[in-house]
């Protein structure tokens, strides 16, 4: 099991909607109707941020969105500016460089940088649900990042999923449930991407089939 210190840097962004996936791992079919935001980051004018900043840095790579972790028990995020009720919120994502003890995955009901809801895997294997509350962090359902055979490990792409219907906050890896928990902090906000240092700063997480839809 492992803890997290929590230092963070949020990163909005106002993005458009990309039309299509692509890529080796291909995002779950999704009608029209139901689609709320979708990126494959084919297209670098899509709209999401492009900056280096102190502690690290977020970017369209080679076909990817790419979020970078200079610093030590660190997390960054970039959001899509949007404001979504009940979601689901999908993506594939892999350690592109850094080591594996490590945190990745994706973000709902995000107020401000200080309120939201992120569920996130780890290259070693580990998952949780976090929620912060008034800047204050907390893994929900458990309390510690916890282990799970579902999770691809090491540069392997995992499709990390939350669903965020109601009060219940469900998190999936590679199409199996993780964990499902009951909170009713937030019952709307925007949503995004996330990743995360321990002790050991310098990841690379390449994001890929981005998609929020309605449940």
């Amino acid at each position: 099991m492992k803890k997290q210190i929590w230092l963070v840097c949020g990163v909005l962004l106002l993005a458009a909607m990309a039309c299509s996936f692509g890529g080796a791992a291909q995002a779950p079919a999704a009608t029209e109707s139901n689609v709320l935001f979708q990126d494959d980051f084919s297209s670098t004018s899509s709209g999401w941020e492009r900056s280096v900043f102190d502690g690290g840095e977020v970017d369209y790579l080679d076909g990817a969105y790419h979020i970078r972790v200079d610093d030590e028990y660190a997390s960054v995020w970039a959001l899509t500016g949007g404001d979504y009720g009940d979601v689901r919120v999908e993506t594939d994502a892999v350690m592109a460089g850094g080591v594996d003890d490590n945190e990745f995955g994706v973000i709902c009901r995000y107020q401000d940088d200080n309120n939201f809801y992120a569920g996130s895997v780890s290259s070693d294997g580990f998952y949780a649900i976090i929620a912060i509350v008034d800047g204050d962090f907390t893994y929900l359902g458990n309390d510690a990042m916890m282990p799970s055979d579902a999770i691809k490990l090491g540069s392997q792409v995992n499709r990390v999923r939350l669903d965020c219907v109601g009060p219940q906050i469900t998190l999936y890896a590679n199409g199996t449930q993780l964990l499902s928990v009951t909170d009713s902090s937030f019952a709307q906000g925007d949503v995004g991407l996330y990743a995360g240092t321990f002790a050991t700063p310098g990841i690379d997480i390449a994001f890929d089939n981005f998609l929020a839809r309605r449940p």
